[in-house]
């Protein structure tokens, strides 16, 4: 994430300012641009010619996302808006709870913004996001239920991640955190791992990068109940922690894909945070030319000094470590074979 000011005064905000605390002036960021600009006192703002205003999910979850206009009071025949009004994140979502559910509004709220982190990375990273508007068989879409009245599974599906916005509860969170014993769970994470399975049928599929998958994960054809079944059973192998990122990864060989993706994306994402605050060199943004086997041994040879520093500092606060987690040299492979599909080497 970038160290983003307020154009007007030079105030430090984060990515979910929609105010300057400082000169009080109303903010939206703009994906292309990657920057957070000041609106007038119509929230409207003019880029490089391009008229840009809020996206319309500002009222209902603060979105501060900004798009060009479209036809006031354009709306979908169900009364949702149109969807060339939402912003390049909120449009992917394909189901939300109605907005009389107040309670459910709060968490799918704090859901989206997690999410906007998520697509500003791909999207940095260069990574295709292609909707059920342009690919309704397998294009990305999110379903973001409440399970407060029905069951809901988080998962994904031929391109639909599945998220129960429970898990933006911190104690419902934190339960399940301790009873699954996992040393990690955050919203983001899960946003992260989904998006993974996405990725795999993107970016690996029946293709050429098939052969190689299987060699490092496994047969992602294997029958997923019956490893589920076994996993929730008899629990990881004991030597797990040599070759997986995560005792879930060793459940099946699409988790562990799933897993090493979204340590991935937590790699880069807060390498990229770090750089932009002087605390990674400049090298380390998203940015940043690291492509192929040597860009990646740059990116773990800034991670590893850099979250032994930050577990250190968590601890200090008396704070469980920032990334509780171990990269064994064959889960170090694996991400190796992610980051060369996402940042290949030029020849």
């Amino acid at each position: 994430m970038r160290d983003l000011v307020c154009r007007k005064c030079g105030q430090k905000l984060s990515f979910e300012n929609t105010l300057c605390l400082n000169c009080k002036s109303p903010l939206g960021f703009h994906l292309p641009a990657r920057t957070m600009y000041v609106l007038d006192e119509n929230a409207v703002t003019e880029v490089d010619g391009e008229t840009l205003v809020r996206c319309a999910n500002f009222d209902l979850i603060s979105c501060n996302w900004l798009i060009p206009p479209v036809e006031p009071g354009a709306s979908t025949p169900e009364g949702e808006p149109d969807p060339s009004a939402l912003c390049e994140s909120c449009r992917l979502t394909r189901t939300r709870p109605a907005d009389t559910d107040t309670d459910a509004i709060a968490v799918f709220g704090d859901a989206e913004t997690n999410k906007r982190r998520v697509i500003l990375e791909l999207d940095e990273l260069g990574l295709p996001i292609r909707g059920r508007d342009v690919d309704p068989q397998t294009g990305l879409a999110f379903d973001l239920l409440s399970s407060a009245v029905n069951p809901v599974i988080t998962g994904h599906a031929d391109g639909v991640v599945t998220l129960d916005l429970a898990e933006g509860d911190d104690v419902h969170r934190e339960q399940l955190r301790v009873s699954m014993d996992e040393p990690y769970r955050t919203l983001i994470g899960h946003f992260r791992h989904e998006i993974g399975h996405y990725y795999q049928m993107v970016l690996v599929g029946t293709g050429e990068h098939r052969s190689r998958f299987e060699e490092l994960f496994g047969n992602p054809d294997d029958d997923y109940q019956a490893a589920l079944d076994r996993h929730y059973s008899e629990g990881p192998p004991d030597n797990w922690k040599s070759d997986y990122v995560s005792s879930y990864a060793t459940m099946h060989p699409a988790e562990d894909w799933a897993e090493t993706f979204a340590h991935y994306l937590h790699i880069r994402d807060t390498l990229d945070t770090a750089a932009a605050f002087a605390m990674a060199p400049s090298g380390a943004t998203l940015d940043s030319v690291l492509l192929g086997d040597v860009g990646f041994d740059q990116i773990i040879d800034l991670w590893l000094p850099l979250t032994w520093a930050l577990n250190q500092i968590n601890r200090s606060m008396g704070h469980q470590d920032l990334y509780p987690f171990v990269l064994p040299a064959k889960v170090l492979e694996k991400m190796r074979f992610i980051h060369g599909l996402i940042s290949p080497a030029i020849l």
